[in-house]
């Protein structure tokens, strides 16, 4: 690290104190994404864009890189290793799906102030089952599913009025092209190839397909 925390809080003329940086620092292992237009985030982003070189300096030792969206204000952690990262096929197909609607808006420019995305739940089902090739899951799972993707700052669920036909509608936030790259085609191929060991060991040990030599048997 460049400077400690109680080096910076000493040069910024008493604004912050070394905690204020040991929050920042931990809320962006933790969240992953500092939004500037989030109320409870604002601060942490005003304080690591002002010292940004000395936040990647710090968290450089834990395998951690930082980068910074200076049109939509934002900063965002991204480990160099992510194995350790336990993800669900539900949630992989979730945010794959969430990225392709994300890139289409962009392309159409259909962004929000702020750089987010507002996804229709009849929109998310159609292209989930156009690129999922399955149908999206039932409401309650669904729910569950992007509870799971908050950790990652990617999008936020937006409940409806009462007089609105779907329940909630989704908002995908501009940090999911940062975070959702070619890694998360890896994880979904290894989920495909997870699901074809097992149908090969359930076929093996189906009744009838037992491949033990009968002369070695009984021998």
């Amino acid at each position: 690290m460049k400077r400690s925390w109680t080096q910076l809080s000493q040069l910024s003329g008493g604004t912050y104190i070394a905690q204020d940086f040991e929050r920042a620092a931990y809320r962006l292992v933790t969240e992953q994404v500092l939004y500037s237009s989030d109320r409870t985030s604002r601060n942490a982003y005003h304080l690591v864009e002002t010292y940004f070189a000395d936040f990647g300096a710090a968290l450089e030792p834990l395998g951690i890189r930082l980068e910074r969206n200076p049109h939509y204000r934002y900063v965002v952690a991204l480990p160099n290793h992510g194995e350790g990262t336990a993800v669900s096929l539900e949630q992989t197909l979730l945010i794959l799906v969430l990225r392709h609607r994300y890139d289409a808006a962009m392309r159409q420019g259909q962004i929000e102030d702020h750089g987010e995305v507002i996804v229709e739940l009849p929109e998310l089902q159609e292209a989930y089952q156009a690129l999922a090739g399955r149908p999206m899951p039932e409401l309650g799972p669904l729910r569950d599913a992007l509870r799971m993707l908050r950790r990652w700052s990617v999008c936020k669920v937006v409940d409806c009025e009462a007089d609105d036909p779907q329940p909630f509608r989704l908002l995908v936030r501009p940090a999911i092209v940062e975070i959702v790259g070619a890694q998360w085609l890896q994880r979904l191929d290894q989920h495909n190839r997870d699901d074809d060991e097992n149908e090969d060991q359930d076929a093996a040990a189906a009744p009838g397909n037992d491949t033990t030599d009968t002369d070695d048997a009984s021998a």
